[in-house]
């Protein structure tokens, strides 16, 4: 299974879709991460639905998912941007914790809230913050479109070790070259929820859409690939530094002899001596 996300519309309909299978990115995220399995298949469904999300906006920019809570998993955060390349993280109140598989997002996480963050390239940053109040990581955004975009948005998610998938359905105001039928929505969705979180996981995207809506009139544009990337550089890292101020810079350099900052994500390491240093503020550095 290649990593794809599938766009879908039902002719004269408002109602779109899209369908996302994850494989060797999951892998590219993982081996650079030791979480327990039921981290992996949460952080799993978090990167699918950033995918998903992602793919209904009309952004030149990124996206990030991230929920937060007082338990024993204080974080996890997926970000998606519009060349469909993801990452994703988790951070665990301590590593000595033992996590069931079979545990639940609410268990994990105790009390907390769901943010999710546009950040586009041109235009101003946009945050939509609420609780989490679902059991799944499907029905925290479903409630999330519910209160704060009052679009009618259905998610279904699936993950195991080593696969991820979900499917979005979005109900969009009536077009005028849409047909009038106040059941296709209810339809569509009753229809999609006989999908068994094995085919979702296994069968190509092609062959879903086919099972669930043969009897419907179903336009599938091209496809396209989901990969890993890391947005961290020397670049990026030098600019932090830059903002951190020349002061602090300074002291670690007296401290350590050197500044070494690390990538969460990607684990990738960025080492700056006292002459980086003093090239990044052009003075001399003590």
């Amino acid at each position: 299974m290649s990593d794809l996300r599938q766009r879908f519309y039902f002719a004269h309909s408002p109602v779109r879709g899209e369908i996302v299978q994850l494989e060797q990115t999951l892998a590219d995220v993982f081996n650079r991460h030791n979480y327990p399995l039921v981290i992996k298949k949460l952080l799993a469904e978090l990167l699918t639905a950033s995918v998903l999300l992602t793919a209904t906006l009309k952004l030149q920019g990124r996206l990030s998912l991230q929920a937060r809570g007082n338990g024993a998993l204080k974080m996890i955060m997926a970000e998606c941007n519009h060349h469909h390349e993801i990452r994703g993280i988790a951070q665990l109140t301590t590593e000595e914790t033992i996590f069931a598989d079979d545990a639940t997002l609410n268990s994990l996480l105790g009390e907390g809230l769901l943010v999710i963050t546009l950040e586009p390239e041109q235009g101003q940053r946009y945050q939509g913050i609420v609780p989490l109040e679902g059991s799944t990581i499907a029905e925290c955004l479903e409630g999330y479109f519910s209160q704060s975009e009052q679009i009618p948005t259905r998610l279904w998610l699936a993950s195991n070790d080593t696969l991820a998938a979900g499917v979005l359905l979005q109900a969009l105001p009536q077009g005028k070259d849409d047909e009038e039928d106040e059941d296709r929505w209810p339809r569509l969705v009753q229809i999609t929820q006989t999908l068994k979180s094995d085919e979702l996981l296994e069968l190509p995207a092609h062959e879903i859409l086919y099972r669930l809506y043969h009897e419907e009139s179903v336009t599938l544009p091209d496809s396209e690939t989901v990969t890993f990337a890391c947005t961290c550089s020397r670049e990026n890292t030098a600019n932090a530094l830059i903002s951190v101020g020349q002061a602090e810079c300074e002291d670690i350099i007296a401290e350590q002899g050197e500044i070494r900052l690390h990538c969460q994500f990607c684990h990738c390491e960025y080492v700056f001596t006292t002459q980086d240093v003093r090239g990044l503020f052009q003075v001399q550095v003590h």
